[in-house]
């Protein structure tokens, strides 16, 4: 008997193995996928600009990095004690001016390069609504609790999501023609635009993709977290205390679909061995200086060294 209606999920002809070299970018559930590759050692890179929720504003910061535009004085301004640039999240923002544009433009050297090498990119769309400064009549990626006067508030158009996600695959592969896209909608509810407002954002973003996956030459693909979340996972229990964002059991749930159908299943036995090898890691002994814990951490210590000599990019 079955208690779900269960998502398919078609195998990805490109699958992930640890030779890949992986960018995901987005919204904070791309952080929370990011977290998963980290935990399980491949090589990926997550978010260098902080959290972006909208595809007009990724497009932006990916042309500069494929570009290798750098930040000027010009694009930083100085509200509340800090410096503060409208293309990134505030998480970036320093008391230094000199500070914040070198790191900015460190970002953008070590992004460019991360651009070029990599194997796939997975990008997590999270709204359609978008902030638009009225003095420079550009959308913002973070407004910075500047005052919400200084900007319009906005609902993306379906084609507005499209040219940017058609301009971001062509950035891409101007540079690195083999790169392969991976596509999802982030399973976070944004009901602070509003209930109705929020599917009209999610339907807007999933509209705009399956325009691209289905009519672009190259072969990218769409993985449905929206669609667990809200199909397989419809219970309250899979939600944080806020009821909008998924909880551990949501996130490691859509991580199982995602990985059994997006990663090399010659990859599993090695992702399995790393997991032990994290979990001896995370255990804290009653008494650490027991005999048979030293003789724990030994093993430990030569499963690490196995796995560093074959693959020397894993840190643990």
């Amino acid at each position: 008997m079955n208690f779900t209606t269960k998502i398919p999920i078609q195998k990805n002809n490109f699958p992930i193995d640890y030779s890949s070299n992986i960018v995901l970018l987005g919204s904070c559930f791309a952080e929370n996928m990011g977290e998963k590759f980290d935990y399980f050692k491949f090589q990926t890179i997550v978010n260098p600009f902080g959290v972006i929720f909208n595809p007009v504003s990724l497009e932006k910061l990916i042309r500069r990095c494929v570009e290798n535009r750098q930040f000027t004085e010009n694009d930083i301004f100085f509200h509340n004690e800090l410096w503060h640039c409208f293309e990134v999240h505030s998480e970036l923002s320093n008391l230094d001016k000199n500070t914040f544009l070198n790191s900015l433009n460190e970002l953008i050297d070590v992004t460019h390069q991360q651009l070029n090498d990599s194997t796939h990119i997975i990008i997590t769309l999270g709204t359609s609504w978008v902030y638009r400064n009225i003095e420079s009549n550009e959308i913002v990626a973070n407004c910075h609790k500047v005052s919400q006067k200084q900007f319009i508030k906005e609902l993306l158009t379906i084609h507005q999501i499209d040219e940017s996600i058609e301009n971001i695959i062509s950035l891409v592969h101007s540079v690195n023609p083999n790169c392969k896209f991976i596509f999802t909608v982030s399973p976070v509810r944004h009901i602070k635009d509003g209930f109705i407002e929020n599917t009209l954002s999610k339907a807007h973003l999933i509209s705009a993709i399956h325009k691209i996956i289905n009519h672009h030459p190259l072969p990218n693909t769409y993985f449905p977290a929206y669609e667990i979340m809200m199909d397989e996972l419809r219970d309250y229990r899979f939600y944080g205390e806020d009821m909008l964002h998924p909880n551990q059991t949501a996130i490691d749930y859509i991580w199982i679909q995602f990985f059994q159908n997006y990663i090399s299943e010659s990859e599993f036995g090695l992702m399995n061995e790393i997991c032990t090898i994290q979990k001896g890691l995370n255990h804290r002994p009653f008494n650490p200086n027991t005999e048979s814990h030293q003789k724990f951490i030994d093993g430990l210590t030569q499963k690490m060294q196995l796995i560093k000599n074959q693959y020397p990019f894993i840190k643990f």
